[in-house]
């Protein structure tokens, strides 16, 4: 049972469970990062928005509607604001600090709501979906990376892994609210989903006015009492405590020796072995979102409105409850049974279920003259939305929480601001593109491939590639240290023997660093023994990962 059953090890003093509150309650962030993705499919198929917002273009059905490109550019322009937010943050994060960048992006968002429940028109429309975007880009990098710099290492994952959980409720109270409202026939339609934001933004900022900042952000700024007082805070002892002073000398010593060779840069996170790691977590973020899961929330009313279903609202609803439901499984086994096997068996899962999906909805279906979509068998319709619901349970358990997991854990600390920018960015790059090529993808028209339901097969393909991209570049990081994870890719240079790895010693004793009786960090080291240590393991960064671990 010791495999399946997770305790706080027993030479970890303090309590967990002010750190475990915290990183939860961060995690709400992820509402404001659900909510705003997913309102937007209930919206775009409102009446009353199609009616107000349309410049004269009627579909297929003769109704006056946004047409496909003005469709496009609605759900993909908060994409955009998300990559160039996502890629900002590190300007706040490493500046201003973790807690404080979480309050300013919440106000960036709350301009973007404010925008976009002004509008009755798309320019207006538009300009908000951007700045909203812009602050959920910084927000989504933001929280992991404040969530993995508090976490204890043994519950890292869930309350990591708790961010997704946050986004999955966003989604499903995004179909709610538009489930409640979509029969309006005022700006109340679409205005009441989008101004429900508000709160999630005020929660998160009033949260974050109370809360301590980050010890390892306070360590890389040189504060190393305020770093103490905020550990304590977290493991609620006294901040002169032995194990507060052993912490801090291993999170000093590790940032100590990456300082000794050089500030960072951007260029710095593609050079040798880093480049690894970056490549790492950029291909499971852009991975997660070539899965297919955001065309189910961003265009799924409509494809279920084809597939002959009577009430897409509802069906929306369901996807959404199954959403949140399956991640709370994900988050009990990320730290129980690791990293590789959860993503490893989600991949398997998920390329299955997009496969039949492709497969039944490309046998059971057709199209008139006008571009309508004609159901020859409704039965298998529902049961290609049945494996849709599959697919949604292998992501939300895998995939989803466990993409920025991996992400918020494998760099060190003097890039992994930088570094998770552009991982998070990734994935909203991908998330623009899809979510602007996927109308061209799937419509019928003069212009439009006319995928339809084939389009599954393209995500099938994806689901395909995230199994080998698991097997050979994953590391199993579960139980370790941020400061271990990085020993971890210094003397492993394949994924696949992860798992079996253990730490020869903490990075403290190599570099000899004692703490005093006050609490401060001493290392025993002189300059001079620095510069040795430097040269013997390559005198940069780049040489010294690259003895011990091949590219």
């Amino acid at each position: 049972m010791g495999r399946f059953t997770i305790h706080k090890p027993e030479q970890d003093a303090g309590k967990a469970w002010p750190a475990i509150v915290i990183g939860l309650f961060v995690a709400f962030g992820g509402i404001l990062f659900g909510y705003d993705t997913g309102t937007i499919s209930g919206i775009l198929a409102m009446d009353f928005f199609q009616n107000l917002f349309s410049t004269g273009y009627r579909n297929t059905h003769g109704h006056l509607d946004v047409s496909p490109s003005q469709s496009s550019a609605i759900v993909s322009i908060l994409s955009a604001g998300t990559f160039f937010g996502a890629l900002g943050s590190p300007l706040l994060a490493d500046t201003i600090g973790r807690r404080l960048s979480l309050i300013v992006s919440s106000w960036v968002f709350i301009f973007g709501v404010i925008l976009q429940t002004a509008a009755v028109a798309l320019p207006l429309f538009l300009a908000g979906r951007f700045f909203a975007g812009f602050g959920v880009g910084l927000i989504s990098a933001l929280i992991p990376l404040y969530q993995s710099e508090t976490a204890p290492r043994w519950i890292r994952g869930a309350i990591v892994g708790a961010y997704q959980f946050a986004i999955t409720i966003g989604l499903l109270l995004a179909a709610v609210v538009d489930y409640a409202t979509q029969y309006r026939q005022d700006t109340g339609s679409y205005r009441i989903p989008i101004a429900v934001q508000f709160a999630w933004a005020i929660i998160l900022i009033a949260g974050m006015l109370l809360l301590p900042e980050t010890p390892r952000y306070l360590v890389k700024k040189g504060q190393q009492d305020k770093a103490a007082r905020s550990l304590g805070k977290l493991r609620r002892i006294d901040r002169n405590h032995a194990a507060i002073h052993d912490e801090l000398a291993e999170i000093k010593a590790n940032n100590d020796y990456e300082m000794s060779i050089g500030t960072a840069t951007y260029l710095d996170c593609f050079r040798g072995p880093m480049l690894k790691r970056l490549l790492t977590g950029m291909g499971i973020q852009g991975l997660q979102q070539l899965t297919g899961v955001n065309f189910v929330f961003y265009y799924g009313v409509n494809y279920f409105k084809n597939s002959g279903i009577q009430d897409p609202f509802t069906i929306q609803v369901i996807t959404s409850c199954i959403n949140v439901f399956s991640t709370i499984p994900g988050l009990w086994a990320v730290d129980r049974l690791g990293r590789r096997p959860l993503l490893l068996w989600g991949a398997v899962g998920m390329c299955i279920s997009q496969f039949l999906v492709a497969l039944l909805g490309t046998l059971t279906t057709g199209q008139d003259e006008a571009g309508n979509i004609v159901v020859y068998n409704v039965a298998a319709q529902k049961a290609g939305i049945a494996f849709i619901c599959i697919y949604i349970f292998f992501f939300a358990s895998t995939w989803g929480p466990l993409a920025w997991v991996v992400t918020g854990e494998i760099f060190p600390l003097k890039v992994r601001a930088k570094c998770l920018s552009m991982t998070t960015a990734t994935n909203w790059l991908l998330n623009w593109a899809i979510a602007y090529a996927t109308p061209y993808l799937v419509n019928y028209g003069e212009g439009y491939a006319n995928l339809q339901s084939k389009i599954f097969f393209v995500w099938f393909g994806a689901c395909f590639i995230c199994i080998a991209f698991v097997y050979f570049l994953v590391y199993e990081t579960k139980g370790w240290s941020l400061e271990e994870v990085d020993e971890l890719y210094s003397e492993v240079s394949s994924a696949r023997k992860s798992a079996g790895w253990t730490p020869s010693s903490t990075f403290s004793q190599r570099q000899g660093v004692t703490t005093t009786a006050t609490g401060d960090v001493d290392s025993a080291a002189t300059d001079d023994q620095a510069e040795k240590l430097a040269e013997s393991e390559g005198n940069t960064a780049v040489s010294h990962h690259d003895e011990k671990s091949a590219v």
